[in-house]
């Protein structure tokens, strides 16, 4: 497998709609005597692809005569490689396949069709509780994890003091796995996978459920893990730990992947899909989402969910939000801006008075001179009625997207770093020692 640890080829799952299995007898009757007389399995021919929101009804392809009108592919003809050492990340919206991927690669199901190579021992931790045992405690789920991944009692045994140290849950260590929160069932699954040296580590979304002190702790080891050679898959919905973590991502959608390639370059293009492009269907958060309605957001007077408007860093920047006030109400408008790893880089407020109104109305925000290096950036905007501190608010992230250009000059200095540009002067004194 030369440099290459995992080497995924044409993997595709297939999978009945509200079935187990393909649900009939008939079915795989049919599928049998096609694999018995050299034919294709005549389910494969099914073109119905993973998007979860749409219904059969509304999918080109389905007749509702056929029952293969039933099958989807969760996943189709994925395919990439993975370095060892590497540490990949793998994006997509909810239902995009990335749990189906990862339990073909930890062996969990088998793929329809394609073919995956590995080179290595595997420890994944892919959902809460995985390979726990609810009325074993804390101790002897230890030694079952690390049973099931393939390690000795032996070498659980010598690692088990760290494992207990890194989980942070001595003090429960000898108590059964039902009584702990669900948090804590993540510490302890994510230490043992982590200290039990496997070569390639899968982890999932779970560590949303851990505290904040422990997901700096998982980041850390995974660092760690793959400094030491080894080979780290990481799924989360956290773009900055991604960011931080990942050098190569992948992109999936609806069962595909549709981005291979730098982390950097894999955030943008997922973030530049997952803005909406109809702003009446965006997800509007708060007390306040029945009364607002989102109609447009322009960039320096270009639209910035119908495409993504470039501006030239140090020059001004004005965003200009329209949107319908259904009910009459007092409303502030808000603007934040982000970066990729969705971290929130300002917040700015409407400068204008409460009052009651309704109607339609266009908010406008000048920023000048634009701060901002270099970069793709989100929109997320909102507002709020009454004080800042327990009012009714409604709230739309990522709702459209602009990029500052790789521009440099003077003001915009590329041997700077971060993400807003200030304005500043230096002196150096010499000192006599």
């Amino acid at each position: 497998m030369s440099d290459s640890i995992i080497e995924v080829e044409n993997i595709s799952k297939q999978y009945r709609l509200g079935e187990v299995s393909t649900g009939t007898v008939a079915h795989d009757l049919n599928r049998w005597w096609a694999r018995m007389r050299g034919k294709e399995d005549p389910t494969l021919s099914v073109t119905h692809s993973n998007n979860r929101t749409s219904k059969r009804s509304e999918d080109p392809d389905f007749s509702g005569k056929n029952s293969s009108d039933d099958y989807v592919w969760a996943l189709k003809d994925i395919n990439f490689e993975v370095k060892r050492g590497e540490v990949l990340g793998i994006i997509g919206r909810n239902g995009a396949g990335k749990s189906t991927l990862l339990k073909i690669l930890s062996r969990i199901t088998a793929p329809t069709t394609g073919e995956i190579r590995l080179d290595g021992r595997i420890a994944s931790l892919l959902e809460v509780g995985t390979g726990f045992h609810p009325e074993l405690t804390g101790r002897e789920n230890i030694f079952l994890n690390g049973a099931i991944m393939g390690m000795t009692k032996a070498e659980i045994r010598s690692k088990l003091d760290e494992i207990v140290e890194f989980s942070g849950c001595a003090l429960y260590l000898d108590t059964p796995v039902k009584r702990f929160s669900s948090g804590m069932v993540v510490r302890l699954g994510f230490s043992v996978a982590a200290h039990l040296e496997p070569d390639i580590l899968i982890v999932d979304e779970v560590l949303a459920v851990g505290d904040a002190e422990f997901q700096k702790k998982c980041i850390g080891k995974m660092q760690d893990v793959a400094g030491q050679g080894r080979t780290v898959l990481f799924v989360s919905h956290n773009m900055g730990a991604v960011a931080d973590l990942c050098s190569q991502s992948i992109v999936l959608s609806e069962g595909r992947v549709v981005f291979d390639g730098v982390t950097e370059e894999a955030l943008d293009h997922y973030m530049l899909r997952a803005i909406s492009r109809d702003l009446s269907m965006c997800k509007l958060d708060g007390e306040l989402a029945q009364c607002l309605r989102l109609q447009s957001i322009r960039v320096n007077e270009v639209s910035a969910t119908e495409g993504r408007p470039s501006i030239v860093p140090g020059t001004s920047l004005c965003v200009e939000v329209q949107y319908e006030l259904t009910e009459q109400i007092p409303f502030i408008c808000c603007l934040s801006i982000g970066t990729g790893g969705h971290d929130r880089v300002f917040t700015i407020h409407e400068d204008t008075s409460l009052h009651s109104a309704s109607g339609v109305f266009i908010s406008r925000f000048y920023i000048d001179p634009n701060p901002l290096r270099p970069g793709i950036y989100s929109i997320h905007v909102g507002g709020y009625s009454g004080p800042a501190i327990g009012c009714l608010w409604a709230w739309a992230s990522e709702v459209g997207s602009f990029e500052i250009m790789e521009i440099w000059s003077d003001s915009i200095r590329r041997e700077d770093t971060g993400v807003v540009q200030v304005s500043s002067t230096s002196d150096r004194l010499s000192v006599d020692v």
